[in-house]
């Protein structure tokens, strides 16, 4: 029995344990704790120059220990904590394919801000939608969060393709705010609120 949207309140343990099951999961992809050995790779990805030019705001490699304590540190995952970070798996094989993260969704505003990484390899493949969906399920269901957003350079169309095939929306544009190969480029704002994202998820009656 799948977890839905909009169910009535439970009246049986297995319907907790199913919501529990699927929670961080789905058939390709798996959202994990972040271990010490997932994270050599994750700073090997975050330093290649051909993906910080897509997500970072300048290409400055920094040591691997200096990178590898900042993920460790976004990925803590504290009880009442606003923010939450996970590896992602990819199921069949139980390889690392990448990070992903929540931050800043405490009270009162439950406004959180989404990034993820995926190694290099891995684009392409549908595993990024997949990890942001099952993350805006985290964010929604259980952490309570009202907001969730996310900033992207113009020019990575790939990744704004898949934030809109995930739902979210475009709110607008920062101009000009990057600056790479001797000139500025656009950086774009998108949301997700919590409202029309249960309204997409929830059959109707």
């Amino acid at each position: 029995m799948g977890f839905m949207f909009g169910e009535a309140q439970w009246n049986q343990m297995e319907q907790a344990q199913d919501y529990g099951k699927s929670l961080l999961c789905d058939e390709q992809v798996d959202l994990r704790e972040v271990e010490p050995e997932d994270l050599a790779q994750l700073a090997q990805w975050w330093n290649d120059p051909r993906w910080a030019v897509l997500q970072q705001r300048i290409i400055k490699p920094r040591p691997a220990q200096s990178v590898t304590e900042m993920l460790a540190s976004w990925s803590v995952n504290k009880p009442h904590s606003g923010d939450a970070g996970f590896s992602i798996f990819e199921c069949q094989d139980g390889r690392l394919i990448g990070h992903i993260m929540l931050s800043g969704g405490s009270l009162p505003h439950r406004a959180a801000e989404l990034a993820i990484m995926l190694g290099g390899d891995q684009v392409n493949r549908g595993y990024g939608t997949r990890a942001i969906g099952l993350m805006l399920k985290y964010g929604f269901a259980e952490m309570g969060l009202n907001r969730i957003g996310l900033k992207v350079a113009a020019f990575n169309t790939r990744a704004v393709r898949t934030y809109e095939k995930a739902g979210f929306i475009l709110e607008g544009r920062e101009r000009e705010i990057y600056f790479h190969q001797g000139r500025f480029h656009d950086q774009l704002i998108f949301s997700v609120l919590s409202r029309d994202y249960f309204a997409a998820v929830t059959p109707a009656s």
